[in-house]
């Protein structure tokens, strides 16, 4: 821990007022029963584990599992107990993040069953200070970050593997630089309450592509490589279960991505690239809109959290060359299932991802260049259905079984045919860590 604890000195040295504050962290997490007794009038300690398991059991490029994982340890530190600053927190967050992939091992598509996988290796996932003004109208949070842990985000994700849905709609990230768990950049959101019920957020965050390498740790803070910002904008009219015996939330709003990308089929000449051998043009600024709900339809005891929330969202993109068109998203979460279960759920999603012309093109030419036949299909549709079961208050596992319909092309380019509907069963397993140590 001592060699630990010098390199993450030297790595932030530059940043003193975070690197002891970070490191202080890392040191007392090694010993959490002096943070638990110590510190637990301004800080709250966070550690959990998740782990998700998936098996390819028919269709895609082969048979077979693959084991993604997470450990997360954190902390939020309330700087006005702690020093006097009103109104002030600084969120942390470490992760380690291991295991395989399966859509890339063996069902041959783009769009991970394991919504756990990405970001490998330990990083620094978050380093940020919030504050908040005007009674708690408005919240400002900067710092080390990401966009998708406050935009286009539900808790409903809690209770699904697939990371068609969760956590958030694959769309944002197939069609724009916006940011992701656990890859932080430099970045900031601010929501304004206009009502108790009515928000408007916003953030701006640096494009942080060159940071998802796996040699990345978090700590290189340079914005030497960035190329542009993206820009989320939501208005949302949300109730929680403290307020409404329906909770609800409703969400319109966009993202404005001004950073470069690939092109997923031009030129810089406007031709098809893999017709010219040219390389793929590299274009700047993007952007789409979105809509989403989610809405409790049915609760038979109002004392009691039985219910069942339905959800969906669509997305499109409104400008730049993208390789999905439009994105939609539908189901449905129980809460409560049989007799004496009412911590236990039932969750159904399904996803359909509609393919832009240019990258249906771009495939079907290169499917022809290295002797395959056939045009790819327009559209990738995901399911999940899962089971979650409550042992307690501090472990939930959840067994589920995906079918995925045309599997896409788009990580394995020089595929000569289209592969099988593939069959996937699974299972989500999350622990709390903190509650078993610490509480």
């Amino acid at each position: 821990m001592k060699h630990t604890f010098h390199w993450l000195k030297q790595k932030t040295l530059a940043f003193k007022p975070l690197t002891l504050i970070s490191c202080y962290l890392l040191v007392s997490f090694s010993y959490p029963a002096f943070s638990a007794q110590d510190t637990s009038e301004y800080i709250e300690w966070l550690a959990s584990y998740t782990g998700e398991a998936a098996a390819n059991v028919d269709g895609g490029k082969r048979e077979g599992s693959a084991y993604a994982g997470q450990l997360f340890l954190g902390a939020e530190i309330d700087l006005e107990k702690f020093a006097g600053w009103a109104n002030t927190k600084v969120h942390v967050a470490f992760t380690n993040r291991h295991g395989q992939n399966l859509a890339a091992t063996h069902i041959g598509s783009s769009t991970s069953v394991q919504e756990i996988y990405g970001g490998q290796n330990s990083r620094l996932a978050r380093l940020t200070v919030e504050k908040s003004f005007f009674d708690d109208q408005l919240q400002v949070e900067v710092g080390r970050t990401v966009a998708n842990i406050s935009f286009l985000g539900s808790e409903l994700c809690q209770y699904f593997q697939t990371n068609s849905a969760c956590g958030n709609p694959t769309f944002v990230f197939k069609t724009s630089n916006f940011t992701w768990w656990p890859v932080s950049s430099w970045g900031g959101h601010a929501k304004y309450w206009l009502s108790p019920e009515i928000y408007f957020h916003t953030g701006v965050y640096e494009e942080n592509t060159p940071h998802q390498d796996l040699s990345d740790h978090g700590f290189d803070w340079s914005t030497d490589e960035s190329t542009g910002v993206v820009v989320p904008v939501t208005l949302g009219y949300q109730t929680t279960w403290e307020n409404d015996d329906y909770p609800k939330r409703y969400e319109i709003g966009g993202w404005y991505d001004g950073a470069d990308y690939t092109d997923p089929a031009k030129d810089e000449n406007g031709n098809f690239a893999a017709v010219t051998g040219n390389d793929y043009a590299t274009q700047n600024g993007r952007s789409g809109i979105f809509a989403r709900f989610e809405q409790t339809i049915l609760r038979p005891n109002l004392n009691s959290k039985r219910s069942v929330t339905i959800f969906g969202a669509l997305l499109t993109g409104t400008s730049g060359e993208l390789i999905e068109d439009e994105y939609v998203k539908a189901g449905f979460v129980k809460r409560g299932t049989f007799e004496g279960r009412d911590e236990d759920t039932i969750g159904f999603v399904f996803t359909q991802q509609f393919y832009s012309e240019d990258a249906i093109e771009d495939q079907r030419v290169l499917r022809e260049i290295n002797g395959g036949s056939g045009r790819p299909a327009s559209s990738q549709i995901m399911m999940e259905l899962s089971y979650g079961v409550h042992i307690n208050d501090n472990i939930r596992i959840q067994p589920n079984v995906h079918y995925i319909i045309n599997p896409d092309q788009f990580s394995e380019r020089d595929r000569l045919q289209a592969l099988d509907d593939v069959w996937v069963v699974g299972v989500r397993f999350d622990v709390n860590l903190a509650g078993l140590l610490l509480r």
